[in-house]
């Protein structure tokens, strides 16, 4: 097992070395000199018991492992979101890079790619298949952990990624905070957040809460997660030929689709994602409802909001703009 210097016990923060296992290629346990054991399953460190408020990620994750990933696809929408967070992927090459909520690794893939070494972790089951799909590719490490107790010793990476992380944690601010004391002194955080429109009032506020896509989440959130997982793609079944047949059918047909694309808790990318095959927009769709259905916690700020908590962790040289799935930003540690 590839066991990176960064990575530590929790309890300790002492250096862990990996327990030979019944297999050459897994071991059992990671062990520190004060005699604690991770354990190891599958061939991923599990510095946590439960996945808490992120089952259904891992659910999500397990059951399209290879979804999103721009190899699968054949297309460049994971690599350009990532590189417009982080202002450009030559600044992870040859980099030490944390991804925090790796997921199945549709980022991880762009970063290893890219000549990065990276540090994977997500507190779901999702990290069964990121290991997967990068199983013995030397600069890749991943475990399950909690962002909030990451098993790392502070200020050792030279770049920290959490793009579709933040508004699914229970504390955003709290986790820029821990987030940013990963980073080496001029180290670059990288990440992204859902956006509330600037000048927003209370009408926005009210359709937040009151959408048919707002109401079903909430009956969704109180399912079992493999229940809800289940509902959520009966409901993409349902609806997503209709956003099909009112695609690109003139001015009228889209003044009404438009509506319905409002109305509907289907996501629909058939705009904003045209270079996909019939086949993966289905699948994306199915993925990404079940996300927008499913998620425990759905934090929502302006990109002024985003850029005060880079201010308040310590950082510098801040951007942060509207694009992609909301707000992208990043900031570097004073050196």
């Amino acid at each position: 097992m590839n066991v990176p210097p960064e990575l530590r016990c929790l309890a300790h923060g002492a250096g862990l070395a990996a327990d030979p296992g019944p297999t050459v290629e897994d071991s059992a346990a990671l062990v520190c000199v004060h005699g604690c054991r991770v354990p190891v399953e599958g061939g991923v460190p599990r510095f946590v018991a439960t996945e808490s408020y992120a089952a259904g990620f891992g659910l999500q994750w397990t059951a399209h492992p290879r979804t999103q990933l721009d190899s699968a696809t054949g297309t460049r929408i994971s690599g350009d979101r990532l590189s417009r967070c982080v202002g450009g992927l030559e600044r992870v090459a040859g980099r030490s890079v944390l991804e925090v909520g790796c997921g199945a690794g549709r980022f991880t893939e762009v970063l290893l790619d890219a000549g990065a070494r990276v540090f994977a972790c997500d507190l779901s089951r999702a990290v069964e298949a990121n290991h997967a799909n990068f199983r013995g590719r030397a600069a890749h490490f991943v475990c399950q952990a909690d962002l909030m107790a990451l098993p790392i010793a502070p200020g050792s990476f030279d770049v920290v990624v959490a793009v579709g992380v933040l508004q699914h944690t229970p504390r955003p601010e709290a986790a820029v905070r821990t987030l940013a004391s990963a980073l080496r002194p001029g180290g670059l955080l990288a990440l992204d957040h859902y956006a509330r429109p600037p000048g927003s009032g209370w009408a926005w506020r009210l359709f937040a809460e009151l959408s048919p896509r707002a109401l079903l989440r909430r009956a969704m959130l109180a399912l079992p997660p493999r229940i809800a997982q289940s509902a959520a793609a009966g409901v993409t079944r349902a609806l997503l030929p209709i956003h099909r047949r009112l695609w690109r059918r003139g001015p009228v047909v889209d003044r009404a689709r438009a509506v319905f694309r409002r109305l509907s808790p289907v996501v629909d990318h058939y705009d904003r994602l045209p270079e996909l095959s019939p086949g993966q927009l289905a699948e994306w769709s199915a993925l990404d409802t079940h996300d927008a259905l499913t998620d425990r916690y759905k934090h929502v700020r302006t990109a002024d909001e985003v850029r005060g908590l880079l201010v308040a962790a310590g950082l510098v040289e801040i951007e942060a703009v509207y694009g992609g799935n909301g707000v992208e930003a990043r900031g570097r540690r004073p050196a």
